[in-house]
């Protein structure tokens, strides 16, 4: 997705609000270069005065006087200079901390709508390769601009004392060097955002692929894959390579201006001398002083393309952080302990619609369970289940007076705390690329294994855990690749369980998992002997028959509700869906 940040700051106001915390070093690293540049600029004057004092009168000792008064400066320049690298530098590697902590922070608050609206492989690009720009922003592009300003403020008065007219003579091109930088300013500006953006969509590509490698194989789409990379390659190999003709006719250009104003003062200053209006030393000063100028000078084009890409850059890691979380803590928002919550949960006209859907997900549901009971969700693919199940800790952005826990409008509870208070096992079983026991234990890293055990017990994977080579041990791969769908599924219900939390919610969470297991594991968490509130949405029947009442959802709505025994004995969904579940389990 392809979007630009909100303009409310300038790039230059954003640079210095990064630089803000670390402002001590950074004036550190620049006054180190104002001394540099002053030694710097008082040496040509040395080496002027050495030559026409010793073409007047030769001695051994004024010239061993000049040669160590000059190493003596140069070392000195040496060691500062080093020192104001070390600054700048460390301070663009700081702000490149700062940033990838600041990103991942704010992503952490987002609510998962953002993220189906916002590639993984976009916003990885944004937290590395834009954070990356920006830290040589920082360091070197700042280094070489404030090196360029201290040499041409310190460099062109002395200039002008020693003689005006030929000075100017020998920078009268760089007027023009600054409207050739002016004139590629935006052009580069365009094209380093499209290489970014080209950049992003690669790493997408490769992000999403590298995730399903599996369903490529199995439909054996490899070289649709490897077309569709090659064309996005490609992309990003003509925006390159746009990027370096710009490049490679602004520098040049550039160091061509440079070298003409050398050329300026060598042709006339040659004459001058000739003509005895200048002494030797002053013109050696003049020639040094022009080399002095040509470095900043020809670096000023890698300084801006340095600045184009940091500007680029800023401007698409401040459209993620402009984006406030749409799921926050209302200010008079009350805390909440787990330990006090009894579990009731009350619904009332609970009305949700997704961004840009035809029609609402969710429309008028109105429901109450009560604390300790087991309620089973179940109903057509597409019918709301899912939605209402995301709805209930606040993973939608739900409106005020909807959802009530123990009485309290779910809004104005903590975010942190109503979501402590539930257990929640959604489709997709996530799982980390770690072992089986750290995945189990992710929301409650101090416990220890025979508690992890317990979990896994009433999960109904203990057992098969028991049967891998490392056992709990067992390291199961990116997102769980290593086991199988119902492994996947019953981890993560352990992980749920571990909680112990008052209300588990499970979203198809044994979808993979054979009927008779599934029944055993919900027999096993009604016999526990802490109750729970438990919301369990489910296509397998049978296990929901196990529960003390069943919500039948269609289309967004309740459309009967009672126990299982009463539903298939009234006409309606529920009974027509008990009838084709029980067609399917005799054939």
């Amino acid at each position: 997705m392809k979007y630009s940040a909100p303009r409310k700051q300038s790039s230059f106001q954003k640079l210095l609000t990064y630089l803000r915390p670390h402002w001590r070093v950074t004036l550190g690293g620049i006054l180190a270069l104002l001394v540099v540049n002053i030694v710097g600029t008082y040496l040509p004057l040395l080496i002027g005065q050495a030559i026409d004092e010793l073409q007047d009168q030769f001695e051994y000792r004024r010239v061993l006087f000049y040669v160590f008064a000059l190493l003596g400066m140069a070392s000195i320049m040496w060691f500062i200079r080093m020192a104001s690298r070390i600054w700048l530098f460390g301070t663009g590697r700081q702000v490149e901390f700062d940033l990838k902590q600041q990103i991942f922070e704010h992503l952490l608050k987002m609510d998962p709508a953002y993220f189906a609206r916002n590639s993984a492989g976009d916003l990885i690009s944004r937290s590395t390769s834009d954070v990356d720009n920006i830290r040589r922003l920082v360091g070197f592009a700042v280094l070489s601009f404030v090196n360029t300003i201290f040499a041409y403020a310190l460099t062109l008065p002395v200039m002008l004392a020693i003689h005006p007219g030929l000075s100017l003579g020998a920078i009268s091109v760089y007027p023009l060097v600054l409207l050739i930088v002016m004139g590629f300013s935006n052009q580069m500006r365009l094209e380093q955002l499209e290489t970014q953006e080209a950049l992003a969509d690669l790493s997408d590509l490769i992000q999403e692929d590298m995730s399903g490698m599996a369903v490529i194989k199995i439909y054996a789409q490899e070289d649709n894959e490897r077309q569709q990379f090659s064309r996005l390659n490609q992309d990003l190999l003509a925006a390159n390579l746009n990027l370096a003709k710009t490049r490679n006719v602004i520098f040049p250009m550039l160091g061509g201006m440079v070298s003409l104003s050398l050329l300026i003062l060598l042709w006339f200053g040659s004459r001058m001398i000739a003509a005895n209006t200048i002494q030797v030393g002053d013109f050696v000063a003049l020639l040094l002083y022009i080399e002095r100028l040509i470095f900043p000078t020809a670096l000023l084009g890698f300084t801006i393309t340095a600045y184009q890409r940091g500007e680029v850059s800023i401007d698409r890691i401040e459209a993620i952080l402009a984006v406030d979380p749409q799921i926050q803590d209302d200010p008079t928002a009350i805390p909440l302990t787990s330990k006090k919550v009894q579990g009731k949960i009350e619904v009332k006209h609970l009305n949700y619609t997704y961004p840009q859907a035809p029609r609402p997900a969710l429309e008028d549901v109105n429901f109450r369970i009560e604390p300790g009971e087991t309620v089973a969700i179940v109903g057509p693919i597409g019918s709301g289940k899912s939605t209402l199940a995301n709805a209930l800790p606040r993973l939608l952005d739900v409106g005020a007076g909807q959802i009530f826990l123990d009485g309290m409008d779910i809004t104005q509870i903590r975010v942190r705390d109503l979501r402590a208070c539930m257990s929640y096992v959604p489709q997709d079983s996530f799982l980390f690329s770690t072992s089986l026991k750290n995945n189990i234990r992710y929301g409650n890293p101090q416990a220890e294994l025979p508690e992890i055990e317990t979990a896994a017990q009433t999960a109904q994977i203990h057992h098969e855990i028991l049967n891998f080579p490392e056992e709990y041990q067992t390291v199961v791969g990116e997102r769980g690749i290593t086991l199988s769908g119902g492994q996947r599924q019953r981890t993560a219900l352990a992980r749920a369980l571990l909680l112990d939390a008052p209300i588990l919610i499970l979203d198809d969470a044994l979808a993979s998992v054979d009927n008779q297991t599934a029944t055993q594991i919900l027999q096993n968490l009604q016999s526990k002997p802490i109750q729970q509130t438990i919301i369990f949405i489910t296509h397998q029947l049978s296990a929901a028959a196990l529960a003390q009442r069943i919500l039948v959802m269609n289309r967004g709505t309740i459309v009967q509700f009672g126990t299982h025994s009463e539903l298939i004995q009234t006409p309606g969904l529920y009974q027509e869906l008990w009838q084709r579940y029980q067609m399917q389990s005799n054939l």
